[in-house]
């Protein structure tokens, strides 16, 4: 476990392996929820052993069960490198995963937020609640305001993210957006196909 004082030293590993790769670290977001449907835990399970094969680090938020755990213990048993970023004020309300390559507590959710943006090269949201969801939407607004180019992917398990994918193009027919902005969501049902996408994209700069 390592605390955030370590600054120096986190960000020298993180900048190290972006000179190695293009396509990582990659931040992933996704639930705690261990009720939600085996789908889910699935495709979790899927992604993570992929990202350890093609030698990518997983970046996330640190927890041990849901789809959390899932995606963190796949990448592990394939041998991938694996970055927990949590928070401190959680400790008493969830489990911090203690195997992980690395595991940094901070001190609130916004510096776990800006942490794991920071950290990334790309990012994907697997299905997930409120949490999943402000991650997502934070580094979405970033990218629609110039903020970033990395490019952002949905792994729509079983049409979870369509109803917001339909909120995008609402928000686009009644001019809260523009039409590039369908472009800063990459979206697949199978992880694989997800990454192959990802890695082809780059996120798109677009005004307000």
């Amino acid at each position: 476990m390592v605390d955030t004082h370590d600054r120096g030293s986190m960000f020298s590993t993180m900048a190290n392996q972006r000179m190695a790769s293009l396509a990582g670290p990659i931040s992933v977001f996704c639930g705690s929820s261990s009720r939600c449907s085996p789908a889910y835990a699935a495709s979790a399970a899927t992604l993570g052993s992929l990202l350890a094969e093609q030698e990518i680090t997983l970046v996330y938020g640190g927890g041990s069960v849901g789809l959390m755990g899932t995606l963190a213990d796949s990448a592990l048993a394939a041998g991938g490198r694996v970055v927990g970023i949590f928070p401190r004020p959680l400790e008493n309300l969830e489990v911090a995963h203690k195997a992980l390559s690395e595991l940094y507590i901070v001190e609130s959710m916004h510096e776990r937020k800006a942490l794991v943006a920071e950290f990334a090269e790309a990012f994907i949201a697997l299905p997930g609640g409120f949490g999943t969801l402000d991650g997502l939407c934070e580094v979405l607004a970033w990218a629609q305001l110039g903020m970033h180019r990395k490019p952002i992917g949905l792994l729509n398990v079983d049409g979870y993210y369509d109803p917001l994918l339909a909120f995008v193009e609402r928000s686009i027919t009644d001019r809260f957006g523009d039409p590039v902005h369908r472009r800063l969501l990459v979206e697949a049902t199978e992880p694989h196909r997800l990454l192959q996408k990802l890695g082809r994209r780059q996120a798109a700069t677009v005004d307000r």
